[in-house]
């Protein structure tokens, strides 16, 4: 169990003592003002439990009496594990006391507090009385508080804590279950088949299998809790989907099965759930736990539906803010409201129903009717969700009007497969008839979370998103034709689906609302979208909430996230008025919150402003490149040279840039396989991947059959292959792979971290244009790479290499500019400067003897200065550099050729004199499992046996995007282990002991000269 970790020297403990210093000095003692400092020590608490405080907190009695606390401290939605009670000084304590427990206050664990007291009860027994004026004591109270569990509390968190992995052994069984049922029982055989059929027509052609499997072990594993927790005993005898699902489940049982019996291992857990649902009297916090209970049995049941499908539960105060936005927006841009005839709404992802519950709420009860029956539609691809939100939706209807309806607007559809529906075939003929109805309902508001995964982390995972014909047709003709962006993929996101059908689906008028992903505000994938949104919409408002926690610069402090995911997220409202006026100015108006701002600040935020009117905004003036968030971009920037272009790269006779040709790092899609520190582990490794893939090629020409597609067909087995769609490719074309020792090739991984590479067309998933920039060993010695990495997410940085780089050599995919260019045999070389850009510099200086080289010499100088970088960080953080003409071409050539010359042959340079500190008590060791930086920074734990001293603080001047060289060495210079493959890639060198400690050393010196020689690089002329 928990501890608090809570001392009378802690920094919350001193803060509640001062702040109660400063009251008594001010003459102030009112309950209201004091109790404000107890609250902070208790939220400080808090955060070590995982626990809310929430204040001034409702809490509806077993008498069903409602009673107003201070604060009750909740977890899991609403799951009360205490009660505070704040008085003033003056106050009577024990008075106090008798009458809230006069009134049904819960004994079960409630603390009474004033600035000199506490009292605490639990159990129903008085366990303290205590002065809290002495900070030990205080420190003693609240350990007693916070780690107590009432017996209810202790056996749901077992339960929980358990839960997950119950759940996933519980499912193993019922899908060996199902398959041996499939083989032998002529009834099941026929139900599933059926259900089956029906499950594709109506959700996915595709669907395999163990997805309707999968269906039916949610059903089977779940509807317990619908008939025990919300007393719904007739609920799978009333949803016309769970009378199907049962039918297959009656068929399934009707063999030696019994549900009781196989659920048997887990009716802990469902007394656990049950009992700790007791202790909440309201319904809809009854709702928040469902919501907790879902995301765990995802957690354990089905990973892979979770990643596809983003299942996070939409945080109450940015439902209350989008929907009280999109009321007063209606009302003051329409003249219209939800209560109204006429505007139909659409949650298309309705997950367990929040947004269409919060919708009902701000309906008048008297529209609620109609408005329920005929005007309220949502959509669900899932099954739990789906049980979930029709529960939800028609509980609400109840709770607002006492009598019972059961709700006919949600459907279980895939939303983006909607426009197909005409084609389906019957589910249930319900189900057809809703989705139909919704299909021909003229849609005014659509409201909601979507999906907002964009593509799956792992091809081996065979867990791809769906593809939708109409919709990602429509991405490619709009968002990504009029993208200027080389890599589009981030389209491919889920929620820009949702934008662009949702876009469609509205009309001529209404509004679209949506907590996203919130990239497309501001990433260069996105501008062709932003340009279409420009010409959709005329009034657009974002709330940006941040919480991309992989663009944190700064390591001292945290970036933290809504949802309690890594991508930003934003509220997005996109207005239509009148779609027929093509010359109509869109408005955008743009807030973000603080960098910083935690979890429950940026939520106080929302709950503060209630709605849009109340929103601080700032109007967004676009440029021309479709950028919305134009702060910092320096306008000159345009004016300089470009370093590459499309226009340039295409071959266009016009060129305009100063390399003609370059291109993204080798892309391997299975860097663990094909990369190593050891060419002998290497080699193994690639002849295993080999042999696995010529024998799933063979098995695929001889065994397949014209069902049969490769992703069905293929074994995933990550210690024998690590497949990606390219390799699925080349399997389906019947091409096979033979070693070739040749093939091994040296490769930039990242900064000054040269690894061995199998540089091959069908174990390299996209191999850019390096077989005809280092197409042979023999090009290595004279061919030259300048690797650019700007991207949103880290700050600019440019390495130069004489080897293949890889796509991420500096942390985030890049672009690299090579000098010379060859065909595939390593004949023919050319020179990749362009002959325009020779001329312009020439012209622009006066200077007939200037190379090619000393323009990419001076190239890489620019790109290092310090006032360039800084200038036009924004501009960096978009788009390709410009190379503006320094008033001293030489001076940068000369350095940027120092430059060069350093970064190429650093393991050449001088060794740093480190001082060595050996521990006595330990056998000599050079070898390195993981070093790291002491916190002063002067120092390398470089293992047991050995730590290197003395460096010098300069050294971290140098940097390469968020880390500097050093850094960038003792983050790869480790051994690691994939846990998918077990492969281990190991930089130690049997034949070189020393090698880590000497390039320690001399990457100490090249950071060392590099500032140096960026310190003295000469003035940009930039006024």
């Amino acid at each position: 169990m928990t501890m608090l970790n809570l001392k009378p020297t802690h920094k919350p403990v001193k803060a509640y003592y001062d702040a109660l210093q400063q009251f008594a000095k001010l003459g102030v003692s009112q309950e209201l003002a004091v109790k404000d400092a107890f609250a902070d020590l208790l939220k400080a608490c808090c955060q070590q439990f995982d626990l809310t405080l929430i204040p001034e907190k409702e809490i509806k009695l077993t008498t069903g009496k409602r009673i107003r606390v201070d604060g009750a401290l909740v977890r899991d939605g609403s799951i009360r594990y205490g009660i505070w009670e704040a008085k003033d000084s003056h106050d009577k304590l024990d008075r106090e006391v008798k009458q809230k427990f006069a009134v049904g206050y819960p004994q079960d664990n409630i603390i009474f507090q004033a600035p000199e007291r506490a009292i605490l009860w639990q159990c129903g027994k008085q366990i303290c009385d205590e002065d809290i004026t002495k900070p030990q004591i205080l420190v003693d109270t609240l350990k007693l508080f916070f780690e107590y569990r009432t017996p209810v509390i202790a056996q749901w968190e077992t339960a929980a804590s358990e839960f997950g992995g119950r759940v996933q052994d519980l499912s193993t069984k019922l899908i060996n279950l199902i398959a041996t049922q499939r083989k032998t029982n002529a009834n099941f055989i026929q139900a599933f088949t059926h259900f089956t059929d029906i499950c594709r027509q109506a959700i996915n052609p595709n669907l395999s299998e163990a997805a309707v499997e999968e269906m039916l072990i949610q059903h089977l594993l779940t509807e317990r809790i619908f008939r025990r927790i919300f007393d719904n005993s007739d609920f799978t005898h009333r949803n016309i989907i769970a009378v199907e699902i049962e039918k297959v489940i009656q068929a399934l049982t009707s063999k030696s099965f019994s549900r009781d019996h196989f659920l048997g291992e887990v009716d802990y857990f469902y007394r656990a759930l049950e009992d700790a649902a007791q202790t909440i009297n309201d319904y809809s916090e009854k709702q928040h736990f469902l919501n907790t209970v879902y995301e765990k049995f995802f957690q354990g049941f089905a990973v892979k539906v979770a990643d596809t499908h983003g299942i996070v539960y939409t945080p109450q105060p940015i439902v209350n803010f989008m929907v009280k936005s999109v009321e007063d927006i209606l009302q003051k841009e329409f003249g219209k409201s939800l209560n109204d005839k006429g505007v139909h709404i659409l949650d298309p992802f309705v997950g367990t129903g929040n947004f269409i519950l919060r919708v009902m709420q701000e309906i008048r009860k008297t529209a609620l009717p109609y408005k329920y029956e005929h005007e309220l539609h949502c959509n669900e691809v899932m099954l739990l969700p789906y049980y979930i939100a029709s529960m939800n939706i028609e509980h609400q209807y109840f709770e607002a009007t006492g009598g019972y309806k059961a709700f006919e607007g949600i459907c279980l559809v895939d939303t983006f497969s909607d426009q197909q529906v005409q084609q389906l075939s019957l589910f249930t003929p319900e189900n057809t008839a809703r989705v139909q109805r919704q299909r021909s309902s003229p849609i005014f508001v659509i409201i909601g979370n979507p999906p907002y995964n964009a593509w799956q982390v792992n091809e081996n995972d065979n867990n791809k998103n769906r593809k939708y014909e109409e919709v990602d047709q429509q991405i490619r003709e709009t968002y990504a034709k009029d993208s200027k962006a080389t890599n589009k993929s981030s389209l491919s996101d889920p929620y820009v689906k949702a934008i662009r059908w949702a876009s469609n689906r509205i009309g001529d008028e209404g509004i679209i609302a949506l907590v996203t992903n919130n990239s497309f505000i501001n990433a260069l994938a996105f501008d062709g979208m932003r340009k279409h949104l420009e010409k959709d919409f005329d009034l657009i408002y974002l709330v940006d909430l941040g919480g991309n926690i992989r663009k944190n610069t700064d390591p001292s402090k945290s970036i933290h996230n809504v949802f309690d995911i890594k991508v930003g997220v934003s509220i997005n409202i996109f207005i239509r008025k009148n779609r027929a006026n093509q010359s109509k100015n869109t408005k955008i108006y743009y807030a973000s919150v603080g960098e910083f701002w935690r979890k429950e600040e940026k939520l106080g935020y929302l709950d503060q402003s209630q709605n849009h009117s109340n929103i601080e905004w700032s109007l967004i003036n676009p440029d021309q490149k479709y950028t919305w968030l134009t702060e910092g971009l320096q306008d000159d920037f345009e004016s300089f040279i470009p370093i590459g272009n499309k226009e340039t790269k295409d071959k266009s006779i016009n060129e305009s840039a100063i390399f003609r040709n370059y291109s993204s790092g080798v892309q391997t899609n299975r860097d663990v396989w094909v990369y190593n520190f050891n060419k002998n582990l290497l080699v193994e490794n690639i002849k295993l991947t080999i042999e696995n893939y010529n024998h799933q090629v063979y098995q695929w020409k001889t065994k397949r059959t014209p069902k049969d597609t490769v992703d069905s067909f293929v074994i995933y087995d990550d210690t024998k292959i690590k497949w990606s769609s390219r390799l699925k490719e080349c399997l389906n074309s019947g091409s096979t792979a033979d070693f070739n020792g040749e093939k091994i090739r040296l490769s930039m991984y990242r900064p000054f971290s040269v690894q061995f590479l199998y540089f091959d067309e069908i174990f390299n998933h996209r191999r850019g244009q390096f077989a005809y920039i280092f197409p042979t060993p023999d090009t290595e010695k004279e061919n030259q790479v300048i690797a650019v990495t700007n991207h949103s997410q880290i700050p600019f940085l440019v390495q130069i290499t004489n080897c293949i780089p890889s796509l991420d050599v500096g942390g985030r995919a890049g672009q690299c500019f090579p000098f010379y260019t060859y065909d595939e045999d390593g004949t023919n070389r050319k020179e990749n400067i362009t002959d325009w850009s020779l001329e312009q510099f020439r012209n622009y200086y006066q200077d007939k003897t200037i190379t090619k080289w000393d323009i990419f010499y001076y190239t890489y100088g620019i790109l290092h200065h310090p006032t360039y970088r800084e200038r036009y960080a924004a501009n960096l953080k978009r788009e390709l550099p410009r190379i503006p003409y320094a008033p001293d071409f030489r001076g940068f050539v000369n350095a940027g050729q120092q430059l060069a010359d350093l970064h190429l042959n650093y393991e050449q340079q001088p060794e740093y004199n480190l001082k060595f500190i050996e521990n006595d008590q330990v056998p000599l060791n050079w070898r390195v499992e993981k070093m790291k930086l002491s916190k002063d920074k002067t120092q390398i734990i470089y293992n047991e046996f050995l730590t290197l001293s003395g460096i010098p603080p300069e050294v971290f001047e140098y940097r390469l995007g968020n880390r500097s060289a050093l850094d960038w060495i003792i983050d790869q210079y480790q051994v690691k282990i994939d846990k998918r493959s077990g492969i281990v890639n190991d930089p130690n060198r049997l034949d070189d002991e020393q090698y880590i400690v000497r390039l320690m050393g001399q990457v100490i010196t090249v950071s060392l000269e590099t500032v140096k020689i960026v310190n003295h690089l000469p003035d940009l002329g930039l006024y």
